[in-house]
């Protein structure tokens, strides 16, 4: 242990003079000067979106010229010359963009739904509101896909979600190529005033040298993006527009499942048709009212499968069109270290607990059948947005989901159960930049009320309310930065609602060794606070950052935003030193140092490490990343689900990935990591692949192969109370994971597209070596436990459980269930998409899953499971979307 303190006391001692070093002796960086480009308004025709540039109206304004390469040789001239114009009336922006090339025909042509961002591209940047902080991007493939971003937080978030409806023509001479742009000005935010300049960047990638050339030559390690953008001059007499967008939609569904006999909600079969309707309202020109009623996502890829044998929830990535688009707006990260953690999840919204499934299962006896709605219905939401001219911005967003209730059958009798409540959420978020976005002061508050009226939901929280500050000042010139927020959160209801938050995986307040915490079951309320606080460098060679975040144990986010565990002090510090231009075989170079301590609110320390990475691109374009981690013993206050605190020896984990060149027809990737504890009492390697093939510019193959081998000797299998006294038992798990990703995507032109996903899944787990965790916290790690000897233990399979005989004395203790599985699921997305006119969408989509524990196989093996998955009945759902966007 003297090892581990030595250890952290240098590495603390190190950031610390590196703090001083580069605050006191770091080389002050002066911005460049910024460019303008002048435009003026069209006169006569309008100019044609054909992707030719050869109306007069073009010859009215002048090229914007001198691009400089950005990447791989920072500020050095480009290989390929690029040059722009932009003119405008009082309805579109219209932007040529001629990007040469001395040898047209090796120009990249790739082709890929919009954001797919493939092959050679050209892009722009609009500040329209001019506050140095956010921009609109548009990106033309040499293919002629569309990609567009929200560009928010100076350029360190992009969101490729936002689809504005904007139009693009392409084409390829002896020149090189051409994109042509015209971008109506109701997609855009700016101020109503007679005169008008904003910010501009052009951007330009060179595929087959992975270059990068900017108009506004931005260095690649300079803190920040928006704020140093050049100037677009000469736009006068515009005004704001209102958009008004309708979009009604269509399903029309139909599924097939396996038929059980006796069951009348198992059919076999099952049709619907729904309607719904999505709209978009410029209210102001700084206001705009996104809106959905009945939404359907039937074309919304599956989750991922999984396997979770930890004792908390698994975070889950939106992917719903509604909620996605504009995310970053309602986005309030409770911590978001440089230095990773499972705690950079935790967040005061998260948009998948609207809709989610229903909390409750009823109660059922023999021969009765349920049919149970897989999610809550949304009835309705709607997002207000705005940002005005004085750099203050703000974000509503509110969800009404329906009362669910479960029918139950009884030999033809019905009955009905409510098992989700009628609930509202409600959301808001605020931000205001000072200085040109140097300093940005925001707040955050959620609300979820739920209108409880029955006595089976009464764990649920009645109500549930949230709010956070935070704050952000850059200073010497954007180089540096500090961050801090606070939070506090309320949740109340029955006391049976506060006894299961109180006991939850998220808090565990009975935990017998947790002196700081205790259960109190006639709480109607609980209030916690949480916060972080970092400071750092975020440009230059060497750049840092160094924080702490707390979550008291009181702490409550999981009815709208995401919570992993209370009662956590947590300390990081991340340093990486970076040369981002080419030397030796390197075309760039990051290797960072990471260092963690973890305590809960009672002060027991429960984590600490230190960690190294780094990663690279060579000269032949292929990659290559590698890093370690040393851990201290660590303390668990979850694993056992309640019971005392576990203690862990340390351990030691390394990994690394390779990847060849993403600039040739196959690609592969290979990546591969391995993890050690101390006195082997755990183990784990994973081994994965991937293989993309592009045969032709409109097809991609792929398929990712991975395995994964888990063995844990301290397993936690279950809780039993035992003479009054509690046993918690514990084995030793072999567990193999198998997973397979396939993706098929077939661009028949920017607007049609065929793509596949599929996953076939197989987890296999098998427990021996029960033990009682007897004395979790003592010092040597073998009398943790106590092993059950042969005699003490046997499996009856009758009841497939397990029966102790403690001390062999021949009774029967107690007995518990057989905790082996073979879990297997297949899941598939086959989605035909068609946007007839911009903004108009038709959707054909088949999709199937299958899963199921194969408790029967005796044999445990993969081959085996992988036959007894393809004999599960499978659950085919096909449909038929149609979309039609109404602009006024």
């Amino acid at each position: 242990m003297g090892l581990y303190i030595n250890m952290f006391k240098n590495f603390s001692l190190f950031i610390f003079f590196l703090l001083i070093y580069t605050i006191s002796f770091g080389q002050e960086k002066e911005e460049l000067p910024k460019k303008a480009y002048i435009t003026k308004a069209a006169t006569g025709e309008a100019p044609v979106i054909d992707g030719l540039i050869s109306e007069a109206a073009w010859e009215s304004v002048a090229w914007g010229t001198d691009f400089t390469e950005r990447q791989p040789n920072a500020g050095d001239a480009p290989s390929q010359e690029t040059a722009f114009k932009i003119l405008y009336d009082d309805k579109n922006l219209y932007i040529a963009i001629r990007a040469y090339d001395d040898d047209p025909d090796a120009i990249v042509k790739r082709m890929s739904r919009r954001d797919g961002f493939e092959g050679d591209w050209v892009e722009v940047n609009i500040d329209s509101y001019f506050d140095h902080r956010t921009a609109f991007s548009f990106t033309a493939s040499a293919s002629g896909v569309k990609g567009d971003e929200m560009v928010s937080n100076d350029g360190n978030n992009w969101d490729a979600s936002w689809d504005p409806i904007w139009y693009l023509k392409t084409s390829i001479d002896d020149k090189g190529w051409v994109a042509e742009f015209r971008i109506p000005l109701s997609q855009l935010r700016f101020a109503d005033k007679p005169v008008h300049t904003w910010g501009l960047q052009f951007s330009r990638r060179h595929f087959r040298h992975d270059a990068q050339s900017v108009w506004q030559y931005i260095p690649p390690d300079a803190p920040g993006w928006v704020h140093l953008f050049g100037e677009l001059h000469g736009i006068e007499g515009i005004k704001p527009q209102k958009q008004v967008e309708i979009q009604p939609y269509l399903v029309a569904k139909t599924e097939r499942f396996e038929k059980v006999e006796g069951n009348p909600f198992a059919t076999g079969k099952s049709a619907d048709i729904t309607v719904g309707l999505d709209g978009k309202i410029g209210i102001t020109s700084d206001i705009t009212l996104d809106f959905t009623i009945n939404p359907d996502f039937g074309q919304v890829e599956a989750d991922p499968s999984q396997v979770n044998l930890s004792a908390y929830q698994v975070f889950f990535r939106e992917q719903r069109p509604f909620f996605v688009e504009g995310n970053n707006i309602l986005n309030f990260p409770v911590t978001n270290s440089a230095a990773g953690g499972n705690f950079n999840s935790d967040n005061l919204f998260y948009s998948r607990r609207i809709g989610r499934r229903p909390s409750y299962f009823p109660t059922t006896t023999t021969g009765e059948f349920v049919d149970f709605p897989t999610n809550t219905s949304i009835i309705g939401a709607f997002k207000l947005t705005g940002k005005n001219q004085n750099g203050f911005s703000w974000g509503i967003l509110e969800s009404l989901t329906s009362r669910e209730k479960s029918e139950i059958d009884l030999e033809g009798g019905r009955r009905k159960e409510t098992v989700e409540p009628l609930t509202n959420y409600l959301v808001g978020r605020f931000q205001q930049d000072y200085k040109e976005g140097k300093t940005v002061l925001g707040g955050m508050v959620t609300a979820v009320n739920r209108k409880i009226a029955e006595p089976q939901l009464d764990f649920l929280h009645k109500q549930a309310y949230s709010a956070g500050v935070d704050l952000t000042h850059n200073f010497k010139n954007r180089k540096y930065f500090i961050f801090v927020n606070g939070i506090i959160s309320h949740v109340s209801g029955d006391t049976a609602a506060i006894r299961q938050t109180q006991t939850s995986s998220v808090h565990y307040f009975q935990r017998p060794t947790a002196g700081h915490v205790a259960v109190d079951p006639d709480r109607e309320s609980l209030t916690g606070t949480g916060g972080t606080i970092k400071f750092g460098k975020s440009s230059g060679t060497i750049v840092f950052e160094t924080g702490g975040t707390w979550r008291s144990p009181q702490l409550e986010l999981n009815d709208a935003g995401f919570l992993l565990s209370s009662d956590q002090i947590n300390q990081w510090s991340w340093a990486q030193y970076r040369k981002l231009q080419p030397f030796s075989i390197f075309r760039g170079l990051r290797l960072n140092v990471n260092q963690y301590l973890h305590w809960d609110f009672g002060g027991v320390n429960t984590y600490k490490a230190i960690n190294y990475n780094i990663h690279t691109q060579f000269k032949n374009y292929w990659s290559f990343g590698t890093g370690a981690t040393i851990e201290g013993s660590n303390v668990s206050n979850a694993d056992l689900r309640g019971g005392p605190a576990i203690t862990y020896p340390g351990g030691f984990n390394y990994w690394f990935y390779l990847g060849t060149d993403n600039r040739k027809k196959l690609r592969i990737d290979l990546e591969q990591s391995n993890s050690h504890g101390n006195h082997n009492y755990s183990s784990y390697r994973e081994f994965s692949l991937n293989f993309s093939y592009r045969p032709i510019n409109a097809l991609n193959f792929s398929i990712s192969p991975s395995v994964r081998f888990n063995n844990h000797d301290l397993q936690y299998v279950t809780t039993i109370t035992q003479a009054g006294n509690l046993r918690y038992i514990a084995g030793k798990i072999s567990q193999e994971t198998y997973n397979v990703q396939l993706r098929f995507t077939y661009n028949v032109n920017p607007n049609l597209s065929i793509e596949y996903w599929g996953q076939p899944f197989i987890s296999k787990g098998a427990y021996n070596q029960f033990k009682d965790i007897s004395s979790p916290g003592a010092g040597n790690y073998n009398d943790r436990f106590r092993t059950f000897s042969g005699n003490e233990i046997s499996y009856d399979p009758a009841s497939a459980s397990y029966r102790v005989d403690e001390g062999d004395s021949g009774t029967i203790n107690y007995q518990f269930q057989n905790p082996n599985f073979n879990f297997v699921q297949f899941q598939s997305n086959l989605v035909a998409r068609w946007e007839y006119i911009p903004g108009s969408t038709v959707f054909l989509v088949w999709t199937q899953s299958r899963s199921g524990d194969i408790a029967g196989n005796p044999s445990n093996q993969v081959g085996n499971l992988t036959g007894d998955l393809f004999e599960i009945t499978p659950h085919n759902i096909f449909l038929i979307k149609y979309t039609y966007r109404f602009v006024l």
